[in-house]
């Protein structure tokens, strides 16, 4: 069975953008955090699978990158959320990494693992080089 567009577009709007979903329980339906907070982007070196098994990125200088839950940090278009502003890592100031994949977290370290995917190729991340998404780059559909 699908979804609706609407619960999808509720669901990207109450994850990403801090939005209430009405309507799902009672008339408040499921409620906005109270405080906004951000999500983080991690990059992998293989998949996170849907049981968080994947290899993390560790290039010297490494970080997750934490996006605001709101209009701000995610642009909603039909029942696909994407970055609204530039994604910029850290400098990698040690050996080269690739990158194959990319996952959305809860926290700057540890958290859950809310969404992962492949990237569309290969990020060879070399000495020197800042790994960056422009806006809208990160897409992340409900179907």
């Amino acid at each position: 069975m699908a979804k609706s567009n609407n619960l999808e577009q509720g669901i990207l709007k109450l994850i990403y953008q801090n939005i209430d979903l009405a309507n799902i329980g009672d008339a408040a339906g499921l409620q906005a955090s109270a405080t906004v907070g951000s999500l983080y982007i991690a990059l992998y070196q293989s998949d996170p699978t849907d049981a968080d098994a994947g290899v993390e990125a560790s290039y010297t200088g490494y970080a997750r990158i934490g996006v605001i839950r709101s209009a701000v940090g995610w642009t909603l278009t039909d029942s696909t959320i994407t970055n609204a502003a530039l994604i910029t890592f850290p400098t990698n100031t040690g050996t080269s990494q690739t990158c194959t994949h990319l996952a959305i977290r809860t926290a700057l370290t540890g958290g859950d693992l809310v969404y992962h995917g492949a990237l569309n190729s290969a990020l060879v991340i070399e000495n020197g080089n800042i790994p960056k998404f422009e806006i809208g780059d990160l897409a992340i559909t409900e179907a």
